[in-house]
């Protein structure tokens, strides 16, 4: 499966500028499987391994792992 390109410009903003994602992308930042997929729609649910892998590869270790990191992630602690 492809990841869309709404959900990579999202994850680009959030790394770029510091700007929230949508509650499912935070889920997926906050290492929440159970409200991921829970909040995702089918495509998104498709491709949770190709966007769990993104994240993993091309963002920074410092802005994902658990709520908390996401948080001091947008504001600009990390």
């Amino acid at each position: 499966m492809e990841i869309k390109q709404d959900v990579i410009n999202s994850l680009k903003r959030y790394v770029d500028q510091r700007i929230p994602t949508g509650g499912f992308l935070q889920s997926v930042l906050e290492n929440d499987l159970m409200m991921a997929f829970g909040r995702a729609d089918i495509e998104n649910r498709n491709s949770l391994f190709e966007i769990a892998s993104y994240i993993y590869n091309e963002l920074p270790a410092s802005c994902h792992g658990s709520p908390v990191i996401v948080q001091e992630w947008l504001k600009g602690r990390q």
